[in-house]
């Protein structure tokens, strides 16, 4: 395990101490589970962007043209 410094702003820092009473847990391990959410997350957004990229790509209907006619339909 490695050990780094993080700067926190006194709201942070408050809110953490608050929560590891609360919980009975480290601060170490409140910030590692925060980590591994933010990792996740974003791996999520990635991945879905991931996969609807290019979706229309094998379409013969111009996107612009099918946009107008939806709109119209409004």
């Amino acid at each position: 395990m490695s050990r780094f410094l993080v700067d926190l702003t006194e709201k942070q820092k408050t809110a953490l101490e608050r929560l590891s009473a609360k919980e009975k847990r480290s601060r170490a391990s409140l910030v590692r589970e925060a980590i591994d959410v933010l990792v996740q997350s974003r791996k999520k957004k990635k991945s879905a962007l991931e996969a609807t990229f290019g979706l229309w790509g094998d379409r013969a209907v111009d996107g612009v043209e099918y946009q107008r006619k939806i709109r119209s339909e409004w």
